[in-house]
């Protein structure tokens, strides 16, 4: 098995042997933060730089190659599993889409003529905002969800050529978002204010918060054989989140109306959450990957050869 990881600096390629990992760095000071692999292809990576643009591997990550993007600061990335088109979201918020493997962009400004757009604000720095989450459905290769930190859940259903405006019931602080790898027209949001999910393809939004008693929500990810089991993880705030102190986190599951703890409080955040051959890993602030094979129910630490100082995404 093989997973991606971000570290905010660097990339780290993951492998495991026999029940152990080796760590791979690559991109170190680069300002890598988020990433995602091609499906079809375990050797091809789109990694986005903070400040440096788009970067991509066909090698496993012994060479990388600057795509040229139009704009240098890269928040998230994902490849579409149906028809493989590239998408990268931006700060300042915009969003571009490739149809051959990063070669070539074109900008889907229409999202920027959305009604909301004046009222897009990033806490952080107020004068900006950002593409914070990318989420091209498994199912149809037009349908497409997008998160504006902060902003709210847009959805297209052309590829990007058009947008409809934040979706009814979601949050508007989106971290991010999954679609049910299966079951069509599911989906599901990690936000500032809480999580939703979907059942008619990202068009409207149920809220899915009690039961919690936390509600800064970040990382988001579903059972592959069961629509209705999910996990996320979710802290008392921002300031706990993110700062240098306790996270006061834990990662929940959900299973139909019920959410269950199954973890306890963890001293650093759950940044990214990733489902892989029945396995769901945790990818922590401080550079630990947690796996459960029982969906929460008990946890191991992965045996890695080398401490990673951090990570912000794993796929």
């Amino acid at each position: 098995m093989r997973l991606w990881a971000a570290t905010g600096d660097a990339v780290a390629r993951l492998d495991e042997d026999g029940g152990r990992w080796t760590v791979a760095l690559s991109l170190e000071g680069s300002g890598a933060q988020c990433l995602s692999p091609d499906p079809r292809d375990p050797d091809i990576a789109y990694v986005g730089l903070r400040d440096h643009g788009l970067r991509k591997t066909g090698d496993g990550g012994e060479t990388w190659r600057d795509m040229e993007l139009p704009e240098p600061g890269v928040f998230s990335v994902a490849v579409s599993p149906v028809d493989g088109a590239v998408y990268a979201g931006c700060e300042p918020s915009r969003i571009f889409r490739s149809d051959d493997a990063g070669e070539t962009w074109r900008a889907l400004d229409a999202l920027l003529d959305l009604p909301s757009r004046p009222t897009w604000r990033f806490p952080p720095r107020p004068w900006t905002s950002h593409v914070r989450w990318i989420a091209p459905s498994p199912h149809d290769a037009e349908l497409l969800l997008v998160g504006i930190e902060l902003g709210g859940l847009m959805r297209s259903e052309d590829g990007g050529a058009s947008w409809a405006d934040h979706r009814p019931g979601a949050q508007r602080d989106v971290h991010s978002v999954v679609w049910h790898q299966r079951e069509r027209g599911r989906a599901y949001e990690a936000g500032g204010g809480g999580s939703a999910f979907s059942v008619d393809a990202g068009d409207s939004w149920t809220p899915a918060d009690e039961g919690r008693d936390r509600d800064y929500t970040w990382a988001v990810s579903t059972d592959p054989e069961d629509a209705d089991r999910w996990w996320l993880s979710a802290s008392t705030g921002p300031f706990a989140a993110h700062g240098d102190r306790h996270s006061q986190a834990r990662i929940y599951r959900r299973d139909g109306d019920a959410w269950t703890a199954v973890t306890d409080e963890l001293d650093a955040m759950p940044y990214a959450l990733a489902v892989r051959d029945g396995r769901l890993f945790a990818a922590l602030g401080d550079g630990t990957v947690l796996q459960t094979r029982d969906g929460g129910d008990s946890w191991a630490g992965l045996e890695l050869d080398a401490q990673l100082p951090r990570l912000s995404a794993l796929a």
